[in-house]
């Protein structure tokens, strides 16, 4: 029986709805850089959190998950600018905005531990 990842299943479901947002983007014609920039940030999420799983040792783990502790950070702001410009609805960006918060504070507490044990197994 497979036991359930929450953050690989929490980025990956946020990355499907980010698609879907940036394919309602287009629809609207929303200028293609900020659309292609909120796209990339927030899918890529997800990929680099598989990266880190896969990493060669703890550090290159920690590596790869400090990285995708950024990407919800950069999402949060390009969405906060689509919010602000009147681009998105504010519920709609809220929604997404929360979760960002969320996967931020997942990978936080990972990091941390991480970092912990990194240290203790030095």
């Amino acid at each position: 029986m497979k036991t359930e990842n929450i953050i690989i299943d929490k980025s990956f479901q946020f990355g499907l709805r980010i698609v879907k947002l940036f394919m309602h983007l287009r629809k609207i014609k929303v200028e293609r850089d900020l659309g292609t920039q909120f796209l990339r940030s927030g899918t890529s999420i997800g990929a680099n959190i598989e990266e880190a799983i896969g990493g060669s040792s703890r550090k290159d783990f920690v590596h790869k998950l400090e990285i995708a502790y950024k990407e919800p950070r950069e999402t949060r702001y390009w969405l906060r600018l689509l919010k602000g410009s009147s681009l998105l609805e504010n519920k709609l960006a809220e929604s997404f905005i929360k979760d960002c918060e969320e996967i931020i504070k997942i990978l936080t507490a990972i990091l941390n531990s991480s970092k912990t044990q990194q240290i203790i197994n030095s």
